[in-house]
C-alpha cells in the first residue's frame, strides 16, 4: 500500500512543547482511510495527547493487529517504533517488547474486531498480567475492511448496512476490563476531543494496565438499506467492467457536555448513541462500583463514558516477575548467560 508522506518543513512559529518537538513533529502519514472516520480523530488525539505530555517520539512503541484500527499507527508519530502484528496477536507481541525494553512508553492499538473476536485471549490474559501499556480500542461495531459485518462489540438488535439484525449479545470489553483487574479503565467518544485527549493522557503516564474503549463510528456502512443509490442496489443492476467503491464524504460527528450528562447522538446512519458522561462525584477508586454504574446506565440504553476506575498503586508484571532494573537489552553477556553453577542452583530450586 502506497502512503502520502507529508511535507517535512514546518512553520517556524509553530509552538513548540518542553523537549522542542512541535506538534507537526508527532503526525504521521496522510490517512487513507474514509473521510469523516472516527478513527482520524483518534490518531488525533494520540498526537494532542504526545505533543501536550512533552514525550519524545523516539520513546515511544506502538504494537497493532490487523484492522482498519491497526493501520492508524501509521498516521500518528512517524519518528517512533512500531510493529503492526498478525490479527489478535498485538498484546502478546507488545508483552515481549515490554519484557525486553521497560523504557519505552508502550502504545497497544487495537479494534473491536482485532481484540473481542481472534484476539480476546490475547487481550484477557495482557489485562491480567497488568503488563503496563496503554491499550486502546477503536470500537465502531463492524469488521470495516471486510465490508461491515457485525463485530463481537454490536449491540443485539443492531443493523448491518444490508439490513440484517444481530441477534448475538455484545462483548463489553470495558467491563471485562475491570473485571480482569485493569488498573486504569476508561471509555470516551472519538468525536469529543475535550474528553479524549485528557483520558488519553492519564492513560499514558499509568504505571500498568491502561484500557482505553474509545466509540469510533464507521462511515462507509451506515448506508439506508433499500436505497437505490446504495452501493448493494447498484451492484445489483449495473453491469460493471470492475468492481469499485466510492465513499462520500461525510461530516465528522462531535459533541462537548458537562460531566455528569446524558447527549443523544445522531450517527450518519440515522441511529443514535446515547452518552453519559461520568459525574464528577463518581468514585474512580471503587472497581465494584464502577462495574455496578457501568450495569445499571447499559440498563437504560446509556453508554457510560469517562475515568471509569483506576488504581494509582497496582503492581505491574515487571513487580509481578521481579525483572531487573535494566532492560534486557542493555544487559552484558555476563548477566544473561550466569554459567552452568547458577542454572544448576536455579534447577535444584524447581525440584
Amino acid at each position: 500500500m502506497t502512503y502520502l508522506a507529508k511535507p517535512k518543513l514546518h512553520h517556524p512559529s509553530l509552538q513548540r512543547n518542553a523537549v522542542g518537538f512541535t506538534r507537526r513533529d508527532y503526525e504521521g502519514a496522510i490517512s487513507t482511510l474514509c473521510a469523516g472516520c472516527g478513527h482520524d480523530s483518534i490518531s488525533a488525539a494520540i498526537i494532542q495527547a504526545c505533543w501536550e505530555l512533552d514525550i519524545q517520539p523516539h520513546r515511544v512503541a506502538k504494537i497493532s493487529g490487523i484492522g482498519c484500527s491497526s493501520k492508524t499507527p501509521t498516521y500518528f508519530l512517524s519518528a517512533s517504533h512500531g510493529f503492526n502484528a498478525v490479527h489478535g496477536r498485538m498484546p502478546s507481541v507488545l508483552t515481549g517488547a515490554n519484557l525486553a525494553n521497560r523504557e519505552l512508553l508502550y502504545l497497544g492499538i487495537s479494534g473491536d474486531g482485532d481484540s473481542a473476536s481472534i484476539g480476546i485471549g490475547q487481550f484477557v490474559h495482557a489485562i491480567r498480567r497488568g503488563v503496563d501499556m496503554t491499550y486502546i480500542v477503536e470500537n465502531n461495531g463492524v469488521y470495516g475492511l471486510t465490508k461491515g459485518q457485525f463485530s463481537a462489540t454490536a449491540d443485539a438488535g443492531s443493523k448491518s448496512k444490508k439490513g440484517a439484525v444481530n441477534t448475538d449479545a455484545p462483548v463489553d470489553m470495558v467491563g471485562m476490563a475491570l473485571q480482569l483487574g485493569a488498573s486504569f479503565v476508561a471509555r470516551s467518544f472519538s468525536g469529543d476531543k475535550h474528553q479524549l485527549v485528557p483520558i488519553l493522557k492519564a492513560a499514558m503516564t499509568h504505571k500498568g494496565a491502561s484500557f482505553v474503549d474509545v466509540l469510533s463510528p464507521c462511515v462507509a456502512f451506515n448506508n439506508h438499506p433499500g436505497s437505490t443509490k446504495s452501493y448493494d442496489y447498484i451492484r445489483e443492476h449495473n453491469h460493471a467492467l470492475c468492481r469499485m467503491d466510492f465513499i462520500s464524504p461525510r461530516a465528522e460527528i462531535t459533541v462537548d457536555y458537562p460531566p455528569g450528562e446524558v447527549r443523544e447522538v445522531r450517527q450518519h446512519d440515522g441511529s443514535v448513541l446515547r452518552l453519559r458522561k461520568l459525574p464528577e462525584s463518581h468514585d474512580t477508586g471503587d472497581r465494584v462500583g464502577a462495574m455496578n454504574y457501568l450495569h445499571a446506565c447499559q440498563a437504560r440504553g446509556e453508554i457510560v463514558t469517562g475515568l471509569l476506575y483506576v488504581d494509582p498503586e497496582a503492581p505491574d508484571l515487571h513487580a509481578h516477575l521481579q525483572t531487573a532494573s535494566v532492560p534486557l537489552n542493555a544487559l552484558g553477556e555476563r548477566e544473561l548467560c550466569p554459567g552452568g553453577a547458577a542454572l544448576a542452583r536455579i534447577n535444584a530450586g524447581l525440584r
